[in-house]
């Protein structure tokens, strides 16, 4: 059984624009965003992906990232042109290790919510933070600000870490309240 502990780090992946302790689902974005993938698709089908993508992410929250991957693959083969079963398929992937397969079902995810919505918004925010992580600034910047256009609070977050002008300021504020805590100390 997962620990509550595990569910929010699960959370934080599987939906990374929502701040810690929101409840996922009650944005008007994923409404309408839900809304017009109704239209868009047969209502049966996108009810058994959505499924599927539920038992992916009970699965992930459980530890089973095989099982997990197993259901967004099914996901994505009923429903191929639907950008969420990437977009959380790429989480499960970097949960397993495989950055580069998860680089490809983000840019699938992107392409396909034509950089629109909340599955182009999770993708720009998971593929910003590889391209962090791989220290390529400039690429998860860009993913980033369109993931921060979108609505993001998290991608607004991470541009700020980016800016050197603001980590210089943050480091400057962070020894001058040092400072005032410990007037007498080293710091």
């Amino acid at each position: 059984m997962a620990t509550a502990n595990d569910r929010a780090i699960l959370q934080t992946i599987f939906n990374p624009s929502t701040p810690f302790g929101d409840i996922p689902g009650l944005d008007k974005e994923e409404e309408e965003d839900a809304q017009e993938e109704g239209e868009a698709f047969v209502p049966e089908l996108l009810e058994q992906v959505r499924d599927l993508e539920l038992q992916g992410v009970s699965a992930a929250e459980s530890g089973d990232v095989s099982a997990a991957l197993e259901r967004f693959s099914e996901a994505i083969r009923l429903l191929p042109e639907r950008a969420s079963g990437y977009n959380n398929r790429a989480q499960a992937l970097r949960l397993r290790g495989d950055v580069a397969g998860a680089l490809q079902d983000l840019d699938t995810a992107i392409r396909l919510s034509r950089g629109c919505g909340h599955a182009a918004c999770q993708s720009f925010v998971q593929r910003g933070l590889i391209h962090r992580l791989q220290a390529r600034e400039e690429d998860a910047r860009r993913d980033f600000e369109r993931a921060a256009r979108l609505g993001s609070a998290f991608a607004r977050r991470q541009l700020v870490l980016l800016n050197p002008y603001s980590a210089l300021c943050n480091q400057m504020l962070c020894e001058m309240l040092g400072r005032l805590r410990n007037p007498g100390g080293t710091g």
